[in-house]
């Protein structure tokens, strides 16, 4: 098991006030290893607060989260910042490309902090070319259309070899067509590198190109489809 969310709460107030208010009630999660899975719900019921729990760039009220079977809600400051760069790798609705860095600059940002990673600068080269860029390897972003600058944000977001991809409305700013690529390109990785794949998305049709869909709604997660179990609720 790659993933364990156990019994997980957040929301806003006081916890042990009357007026505190549940985004997310009670729910876990069983994420196998090379899996992809979609989260649809209405907006303002939670999705991008799940994904933030999930990718440690927030803490739950109530509840734990296990990564490989280890408890990462209990690590401190430093070990969740060491876990997420090693571990997570974050696509957002936009692509948050530094304009004044070039595609190649851009995509090694995160590769930074380790000054004994030798071999960065081949991973780049390697996953720039597999996206079609490498040609653009020198330009800054505003040069770049849409679709390339999420494509970057992927490469970006796989530069350090992340078990675990989050997607938060990865095709929010694009057009259908690139929104089909783009999800292809992840499904790609998902099936290739067995990189393990959690996506929030308002839209159905991409939905369905992920092994499982889940509903969030009212601060609970519902499986509404899968390829190889009923549909059922997650309590």
């Amino acid at each position: 098991m790659l993933l364990q969310l156990k019994n997980l709460s957040k929301g806003y107030g006081d916890l042990q006030s009357q007026n505190y208010q549940h985004v997310l009630d009670n729910i876990s999660l069983e994420v196998e290893e090379g899996e992809s899975i979609a989260i649809i719900g209405p907006s303002g019921s939670g999705k991008t607060t799940l994904l933030n729990l999930i990718g440690t760039l927030d803490q739950p009220d109530n509840g734990s989260i296990f990564y490989k079977n280890r408890d990462i809600t209990g690590l401190s400051r430093q070990e969740i910042e060491n876990f997420r760069n090693k571990e997570i790798g974050f696509i957002f609705q936009m692509h948050y490309l530094l304009p004044q860095c070039t595609l190649l600059e851009n995509v090694l940002l995160p590769t930074l902090p380790d000054k004994e990673d030798k071999d960065a600068h081949i991973r780049a080269e390697k996953l720039i070319k597999r996206v079609g860029l490498w040609e653009h390897k020198d330009k800054k972003p505003q040069l770049l259309s849409g679709g390339e600058c999420q494509r970057t944000a992927v490469v970006r977001a796989m530069i350090n070899n992340p078990g675990l991809l989050l997607a938060d409305e990865p095709t929010g700013a694009l057009d259908h067509i690139n929104a089909v690529n783009l999800i292809n390109l992840l499904l790609e990785f998902n099936r290739e590198d067995k990189l393990t794949l959690v996506m929030v998305t308002h839209s159905r049709e991409l939905a369905e190109k992920m092994n499982k869909i889940y509903r969030l709604m009212d601060g609970r997660l519902e499986l509404i489809n899968s390829d190889t179990t009923s549909p059922q609720t997650n309590l």
